[in-house]
């Protein structure tokens, strides 16, 4: 499953399974590319992994958080338990790979 979420619904979300949260702003090239990328990745992971998109802009008080220091930021977490983070564009293979790693 794939939704944008706000930081109380990030929190309620995040501690139930498997959560890919993809950090990203609205005025940012790569983020937009990858917001395809992850829609294809739910596709092919969705029954695995819930994907949350949290925006930079609007979820402040995240980002400091979790130290995203820079978009798109991608970490995988485990019932809130970081697992993996990549920074920047990341291609299909890769996500579908780390996803199934700890799938």
């Amino acid at each position: 499953m794939l939704k944008e979420v706000t930081e109380a619904e990030f929190r309620e979300s995040v501690n139930q399974g498997l959560v890919l949260a993809d950090f990203y702003s609205s005025t940012c090239g790569p983020c937009k590319m990858l917001s395809f990328i992850l829609a294809d990745v739910d596709k092919t992971c969705g029954d695995k992994v819930t994907i949350l998109k949290v925006d930079f802009d609007k979820n402040k008080p995240l980002v400091e958080e979790y130290g995203v220091a820079g978009y798109p930021t991608l970490i995988l977490m485990r019932d809130g338990v970081e697992l993996k983070r990549t920074t920047g564009l990341q291609q299909k293979p890769l996500i579908i790979k780390m996803i199934e790693d700890f799938a």
